[in-house]
């Protein structure tokens, strides 16, 4: 517990350093990564104990300085760029929903304009795939 303790201590202690711009032993980035390094704590045990100190030090990060995190701000572009994708994708599939149906209806027509009484096709539209005597 006292070991919890000192851990939480030293990541408000690194907050205020890399808030201040004075990091001592990161490169001061405003990430948690940078947070981590500068408390001396791993990152996961700043990802998983002390996730409310690494949500805390996001929030004082957008107050003080006004700007948005850097985690949050690639996130953001990711965001941006998969719902561009997404849209991309579904006009894409409307557009071959849309020929699939156009290719469904023009075989329609093709079969009811063929008359009844004709099982073979016109010789003269058929196009051989193989040439002949081949």
């Amino acid at each position: 517990m006292n070991q919890h303790m000192d851990e939480r201590a030293r990541i408000r202690e690194a907050m205020d350093r890399l808030l201040a711009d004075k990091p001592t032993c990161s490169n001061g980035s405003l990430t948690a990564v940078a947070l981590a390094a500068e408390a001396g704590v791993h990152r996961m045990a700043l990802q998983k104990r002390h996730a409310d100190l690494k949500e805390e030090f996001y929030a004082r990060v957008r107050a003080e300085t006004h700007q948005t995190p850097e985690v949050e701000a690639r996130l953001r572009k990711e965001v941006v760029r998969l719902k561009q994708a997404l849209k991309d994708s579904r006009t894409a599939e409307a557009k071959s929903r849309h020929r699939a149906e156009q290719v469904a209806l023009a075989a329609a027509v093709l079969i009811l304009r063929k008359p009844a009484d004709e099982d073979q096709p016109d010789p003269g539209n058929v196009v051989p795939l193989r040439p002949s005597g081949a």
